[in-house]
């Protein structure tokens, strides 16, 4: 049985003969859903800042443009189109039955890399929606765009490559998918700007990774030297490198890897978090695992890098390790980053023993979410912040959203005017990159995993089309 691999990387980073990609479903735990009890966690402190995002205000305002006017036409349609279907459960189904016989037809007919029409009508719109490019070029003229017309601090360029398992891999077989995830990485540095981030996976080293992972063993040094090489040539880029959390049964390893490299290059001489480590905040246990690498951190004298994420295995993990339900894990989400955006421990991500009550280290944050109320608490607490501290005292934030997901939170976090004021936030979109094929079949799976999260798109196509109607009016003469 072949290693089952999923993989997003700059194309032309290697020899023909290495580019086959081998594509198989994620294989899930079996676990029974039984209702679990825990205690309520605790609601975070409410904020009434001065000023806060929304989305409908900008479109009221008379004296600003609307919030998605920065937006061409053609991708606010695509976006209006695209999720419509998707916040529909029946045309989402359709379309991924339509698109998976397409990636695993033999015809020319439903060929995406055989017939010219189909694959110009993918890369036009699914294509175009969620992806960064196939060459660096193509990546670099979307970076640009993104900044420079969108007015985005940088991207998230996703390199993907995660095994998923397979048999046992022989020596020499350990060696090769090690050094094709270290050519993948240090393509995907270069191809990033100073200032950019890097999406990744630790799983992506290969099946002997990803058994070391499950096992909470340490990588071995060849895997060692691969991830350290990717870290010094992120460090001297100016790159961040985003390690993904991945599966529970992994998580617990990959954060042992993660705090050894944080310990390495997060110094307070540099100024910055080079390694982030990711917490899914719909596991019950994840706020007690922050503690003690904040803890660890404070003690050890690095920044911490703390990546905030709902979680994207809730179909797959085992029942009892996740809230019941998704008010928890907002509770959860919200009052981890009030923790972390004020540097104060509280009454959810309590401190251990180990350190005392007033000590918090330093810290860099990614707020990876969709959730409009989560933006907005977290607006208002640095908007507070600002009130009585300079802007260059408050922890390095990103607030981060997918490429063609979300716009209208994105806009509104660039265009906020306490934006101009907080200079240590940014806004960034998180983006694949690579072939067509390759890029359908990561989203594919990336939207069956997380299916929920892809059918709650109503706000954003309620959004597009308000601004479609909008743009409608204007061009005959009735705005």
């Amino acid at each position: 049985m072949p290693p089952r691999i999923r993989c997003i990387h700059r194309l032309d980073a290697f020899p023909v003969s290495q580019r086959t990609v081998l594509y198989a479903t994620r294989c899930v735990h079996s676990s029974a859903r039984r209702d679990v009890s825990a205690a309520p966690i605790p609601s975070p402190s409410p904020i009434s800042p001065p000023q806060l995002l929304s989305t409908s205000s900008a479109s009221k305002a008379t004296s600003t443009p609307p919030v998605l006017a920065r937006l061409p036409t053609s991708s606010v349609l695509r976006s209006y189109l695209i999720m419509r279907m998707s916040s529909t459960p029946a045309l989402l189904d359709l379309s991924f039955n339509i698109l998976k016989r397409m990636l695993n037809s033999k015809s020319w007919l439903m060929s995406i890399e055989r017939n010219p029409f189909i694959s110009q009508l993918l890369k036009r719109t699914f294509y175009a929606q969620f992806c960064a490019g196939e060459t660096p070029r193509e990546v670099q003229a979307n970076r640009n765009t993104a900044k420079q017309i969108l007015g985005y601090d940088g991207i998230i360029l996703e390199f993907a490559l995660e095994v998923l398992g397979g048999t046992q891999p022989t020596e020499s077989e350990i060696a090769q998918e090690i050094e094709t995830w270290r050519k993948g990485m240090m393509a995907s540095i270069d191809t990033a700007g100073e200032g950019d981030f890097i999406g990744l996976k630790w799983s992506g080293l290969g099946r002997h990774a990803l058994h070391l992972l499950k096992a909470g063993q340490p990588a071995t040094p060849a895997m060692w030297s691969a991830m350290t090489a990717a870290c010094d040539a992120a460090a001297a880029k100016g790159v961040t490198l985003l390690p993904g959390a991945e599966e529970e049964a992994t998580n617990p390893g990959l954060e042992a890897w993660n705090l050894i490299l944080q310990k390495r290059y997060n110094t307070k001489e540099r100024g910055r978090a080079v390694v982030f480590t990711t917490y899914q905040c719909y596991l019950k246990g994840i706020s007690k695992r922050l503690a003690q690498h904040l803890a660890t951190a404070q003690k050890e004298g690095y920044i911490a890098g703390v990546k905030l994420v709902r979680g994207a295995y809730l179909a797959s993990e085992p029942r009892e390790l996740i809230w019941e339900d998704h008010e928890r894990t907002n509770v959860c989400y919200d009052s981890l980053a009030e923790a972390v955006l004020k540097r104060e421990w509280n009454s959810c991500l309590q401190a251990p023993d180990s350190v005392s009550a007033v000590s918090f280290p330093e810290v860099n944050v990614v707020l990876a979410t969709h959730n409009l109320a989560s933006v907005k608490k977290a607006q208002g607490i640095r908007a507070h912040q600002l009130l009585t501290q300079p802007a260059n005292s408050l922890p390095r934030l990103a607030y981060a959203q997918l490429q063609g997901m979300a716009d209208e939170i994105s806009q509104g976090l660039v265009q906020d005017e306490g934006k101009k004021l907080d200079t240590q936030s940014k806004v960034v979109k998180c983006t694949p990159y690579g072939t067509t094929t390759e890029c359908l079949h990561y989203l594919i799976r990336r939207a069956s995993e997380n299916k929920e999260a892809a059918l709650r798109t109503d706000d954003t196509r309620r959004a597009m089309g308000t601004e479609l109607w909008r743009r409608m009016k204007a061009t005959f003469g009735l705005a």
